[in-house]
């Protein structure tokens, strides 16, 4: 499949970098140190209407596409990976509605979030749940016009300061969750018996809040369903498809940021008497570091491109289109991992140190290699496709 970037999207990406240059890249050391969620950059993304870029001009987005969303992401990942999953949350939080909403859900929700008044969060993972789905516990039960949801989940981004959270339960216990079991539901915040529990002390993008929700005869409207009851396996399957390439493009950008900041060092610092990017040991390095930021680029866009031919909606994903969408996710995070952790080593014990953005850039990019399914789990996606 041939791509190549229009040039809307070429403007956009050079838009996105120089508000990532001029207004993120300023504040990245101070949102990790403080370890809170970042609202200065939700209201930089909020002006500059970045929440926008995926969302139909009918709700007043963008409509710019798969592609063009995450070459934002990428350009915010170069300078601050926890201002960059703000926006990958905003994306995977609203999947779920871009796909099974009802145009009246539409209309009522997406106005608010394409304009990122509103916040959204995706509520999956529970403490015995995350890459295993068919183990969910949290469970919905339908009273008149009313579910009333138990249980809990974890390590969920945003939720805390989201207006909603797209809550993955058990609406059928007698059947599996690939067969009919599990439900989407919108929870919105406010609920009555809907709470946040612990906050989690994360290693990296730490300017992206990660918390518990605890649901205890949680009371939302049955209209806040998604689909049909016992849509939300294919519901959540299709979302994952459509957003790791979103993770994908967090990840390129993570290494991109790393691997410009060890070759501008490697051309300052000087060791007997000459930059150290002339010693063959450190630019043979970075040479490798650049080879696969490349290599991963030219996978993520490719992804995207063959993503802007899927529709969004409950139809079968193209079994190609899954394929890439693992293969850009777990090859984009592993770049990551690499090339960070190298930006380190060639900065020596000045890449160790906080002073330098390369051992925040390390820390961030390892949750890449996690969330949205583990790298393990990309593997087993892409072998089943063989």
């Amino acid at each position: 499949m041939l791509y190549d970037l229009t040039d809307e999207q070429r403007m956009l990406r050079d838009t996105v970098r120089k508000i990532a240059q001029e207004q993120i890249a300023p504040g990245a050391a101070a949102r990790d140190q403080k370890g809170e969620f970042a609202w200065d950059a939700v209201e930089i993304f909020r002006e500059n209407g970045l929440f926008a870029c995926d969302f139909k001009e009918e709700y007043g987005g963008a409509q710019m596409g798969v592609l063009a969303f995450c070459l934002a992401v990428e350009e915010i990942a170069k300078v601050c990976g926890s201002s960059a999953v703000i926006l990958l949350v905003h994306e995977l939080g609203s999947m779920p509605m871009m796909l099974a909403g009802s145009p009246e859900q539409k209309k009522k929700w997406f106005p608010g979030l394409a304009s990122g008044e509103h916040l959204v969060a995706f509520g999956l993972t529970e403490p015995g749940a995350g890459s295993d789905v068919a183990g969910l516990r949290t469970k919905a039960v339908k009273k008149g016009d009313k579910y009333v949801i138990n249980g809990s989940k974890q390590f969920i981004s945003h939720a805390d300061v989201a207006q909603y959270v797209c809550v993955a339960a058990q609406t059928d216990p007698t059947k599996p969750a690939h067969k009919g079991g599990v439900s989407i539901i919108v929870v919105e915040k406010g609920a009555p018996g809907f709470s946040i529990g612990k906050h989690e002390d994360k290693m990296g993008i730490r300017g992206s809040t990660t918390c518990e929700l605890v649901f205890e005869d949680c009371e939302v409207p049955a209209g806040n369903l998604l689909g049909q009851e016992g849509d939300g396996f294919h519901i959540l399957m299709k979302t994952l498809d459509f957003t790791r390439p979103c993770v994908a493009a967090q990840a390129l950008g993570i290494a991109q940021g790393a691997l410009d900041y060890a070759v501008a060092y490697a051309k300052e610092r000087q060791q007997f008497g000459k930059p150290i990017i002339s010693f063959q040991g450190l630019n043979w390095m970075l040479a490798d570091m650049d080879t696969q930021v490349e290599a991963a680029r030219q996978l993520v866009y490719k992804t995207c491109a063959l993503f802007e031919t899927v529709p969004k909606d409950l139809s079968r994903v193209p079994r190609e289109a899954m394929r890439l969408s693992a293969m850009s996710k777990l090859f984009a995070a592993e770049t990551a991992m690499k090339v960070t952790t190298d930006a380190v080593q060639v900065l020596g014990g000045y890449g160790y140190v906080k002073e330098y953005p390369v051992e925040r850039m390390m820390r961030d990019a390892k949750i890449t290699q996690i969330y949205e399914g583990t790298s393990q789990v990309q593997k087993m996606v892409i072998a089943a496709g063989l």
